[in-house]
């Protein structure tokens, strides 16, 4: 079970170091971010100009698709380029179904990355049936066509990434070990293996997902795996397909920020279907929240964990009122800090009065519970939003419902029969206090941390929890000030993502300056529920970063298909720039819009191809119409 250093304290497991060029990767050296170029790669000047536009931004290993010889060929002439203007970043060709475009890119570039799903596999989403003999006589044939690459990399220096993706598992591994974890780790470590056979070691590995809790799943039962067998390879992180905007940016944190929470990681990338150049910053912003950590405000060590950190579970809880047991987790806002509470207080929060009508509008994205404090409200409230006192100010009047410290909990008799929130520290947590929990039904923990080591804080808190019996459900809480509003949404997402995929909380509470937007935090609260799979509120778009093999324009599709689909709450639609990140990389997608040559698409459901070739100016409504035959489709509320 064991898949990083430790659960109490921050350590980096420690890799060795691979270099690529010049630059080390692992090993002691700083976290790595890299990127992809969005350009045809024939075209030299424009992926020279788009590349420098990444480095300028503080990309440190520029990737560039390679799909054809042709391509593969072309990459000496970028790489010139780049030179003659003064710019020595490392390059890393992407390979996909052309090993002799692998094989020519490893003696120009310092790196190739190959992905063992297609790269001498078969994909064509068939069920097979594989005996041994026949599964071993795919491995012999792979072994024969890999094996070359591998010699060419050792010969010339060339780095290798094997890069394994959840949506693009060969049918021979589908067939054996299903669309899981397992299959992506046993897909990588069958090509690993051959490098070791040739005594090859410059390698890096992935295990990209779009799906945030298989891609968490995967990294750390390779870990596990590289642990067993003495093995310690640098790791690229990414969520593969993460989508744009500030989707792509949470979806990214939660996924990228677990791992590193875990002390998993030696280069990241956070795919947006934006600029690459808007990536960088992202991927800063996200490590900011991992230096300086200390260890000094030690967390009491976990002798029985009783999380199963290879599968997702959700920690079994009662429920009180709409919180814990079956129910989604809640999102509770924070209005405290508010000089005054309006009724405008709460439209950026998704209820939104209507004068004319008298009446309160609810969106899909709005908070649960309000936090004032002891701030009083002289309106009628939806009826569906409930209020959160302090409990001295509660008790005066008795409406909505208290917020306890444990030692006020303990020492008083007036308290709400339905619901009693009590927001406790770990140090808190005593036996005394733990048996008071356990044995009131109307009690809501909210717990907070000011350790630096914040998710392992909280997690020791539920795995304690777990170990008592305890099934009281949990909110967790996390403070903010003084950071941008971009930083807020990526810690957030990493800090409590981390613990949602693990199973961990029935709820979410972010505090933060007050001069932070009350609709920015909730959009990022429901982002994070919706990034971890723990409360659907939205539609989902799966939609790739673009690359030179795309065949139309991501960003103007992605805006336009978001447009008129935006309101399908629960829709998973996966927007494909070519065929390579078509059916596979959707993965889990429900429905799928790729391009297949330019100017035509092909429409999917799920894995399926529905429409063929239609052209892209028609795909739009073609794909409205094959929501609406499937009876996923609503008229959008005007």
């Amino acid at each position: 079970m064991q898949y990083c250093n430790s659960l109490t304290s921050y350590s980096r497991f420690k890799t060795r170091e691979v270099k690529i060029g010049s630059l080390g990767f692992g090993g002691d050296n700083p976290i790595r971010v890299q990127s992809m170029t969005t350009t045809n790669t024939m075209d030299t000047i424009a992926t020279v100009e788009e590349s420098i536009r990444m480095i300028d931004a503080g990309c440190e290993l520029v990737r560039i698709t390679a799909p054809s010889r042709r391509d593969a060929e072309n990459l000496q002439n970028i790489k010139d380029e780049l030179s003659k203007r003064g710019y020595n970043t490392p390059i890393v060709a992407d390979i996909h179904f052309t090993p002799n475009a692998a094989e020519i890119a490893a003696k120009i570039v310092e790196k190739v990355r190959i992905n063992p799903g297609n790269y001498a596999d078969k994909k064509k989403f068939e069920e097979i049936e594989y005996t041994d003999k026949t599964y071993n006589h795919e491995l012999i044939r792979i072994r024969e066509k890999f094996t070359p690459l591998v010699k060419i990399c050792k010969e010339y220096g060339t780095a290798m990434r094997i890069g394994t993706n959840h949506g693009s598992l060969s049918d021979r591994i589908l067939s054996r070990y299903g669309d899981t974890p397992e299959g992506m780790v046993e897909s990588a470590m069958e090509f690993l293996r051959i490098c070791r056979d040739e005594d090859y070691h410059e390698i890096i590995l992935s295990m990209k997902a779009s799906n945030t809790r298989v891609m968490v799943q995967a990294y750390r039962l390779l870990v596990s795996e590289m642990m067993k067998n003495k093995m310690n390879y640098p790791l690229h992180l990414g969520v593969t397909e993460a989508g744009e905007a500030e989707d792509g940016r949470i979806k990214s944190a939660v996924g990228i920020g677990a791992l590193l929470e875990d002390g998993i990681g030696d280069t990241i990338r956070v795919s947006l279907t934006e600029a690459p150049e808007f990536e960088m910053p992202v991927a800063y912003n996200l490590l900011k929240n991992f230096k300086n950590r200390d260890n000094k405000k030690s967390i009491e060590n976990i002798t029985k964990n009783p999380l199963n950190p290879f599968n997702y579970s959700r920690r079994k809880t009662h429920s009180v009122k709409n919180i814990g047991g079956s129910n989604v987790p809640i999102v509770i806002a924070n209005l405290d800090k508010r000089t005054s509470i309006k009724t405008s207080s709460f439209f950026p929060l998704g209820y939104n009065y209507s004068v004319p009508l008298d009446k309160w509008n609810i969106s899909d994205s709005a908070t649960d519970y309000i936090f004032i404090g002891d701030k009083k409200i002289d309106f009628e409230t939806p009826g569906t939003l409930s209020m959160i006192y302090n409990y001295d100010s509660w008790k005066d009047h008795k409406k909505g419902y208290p917020l306890f410290t444990i030692t006020e909990y303990s020492k008083t008799l007036s308290k709400s029969s339905e619901l009693n929130f009590i927001e406790v520290f770990a140090h808190e947590l005593k036996s005394k206090n733990l048996e008071l929990i356990k044995n009131d039904k109307t009690i809501v923990l909210i717990i907070k941390t000011d350790n630096t080591n914040g998710v392992a804080e909280q997690r020791k808190i539920f795995i304690d929890l777990i170990n008592n019996n305890i099934s009281t459900p949990v909110v967790i809480s996390r403070d903010y000030e003084n950071i941008s509003s971009e930083e807020i949404q990526l810690n957030c997402a990493s800090d409590i993502g981390a613990l949602l995929l693990d199973g961990l909380g029935d709820g979410i509470s972010i505090e933060y300056d007050v001069k932070g937007s009350s609709k920015h935090i909730n959009s990022t609260a429901f982002g994070i529920l919706q990034a971890s799979r723990t409360r659907i509120s939205k539609t989902e778009y799966i939609s790739c970063p673009s690359c030179g093999r795309t065949l139309f324009d991501l960003q103007e599709t992605t805006a336009k298909i978001r447009k008129v689909t935006d309101h399908l709450k629960g829709v998973k639609i996966g927007i494909m720039g070519c065929i390579v990140n078509g059916p596979g990389e959707m993965a889990d997608a429900d429905y799928g819009y790729v391009g297949t040559k330019p100017g035509k698409i092909t429409l999917y459901k799920e894995r399926d191809v529905v429409k063929k070739n239609i052209n892209e100016a028609d795909a739009v409504d073609a794909l409205i119409e094959l929501i609406k035959e499937h009876g996923d489709w609503v008229e959008k509320k005007k």
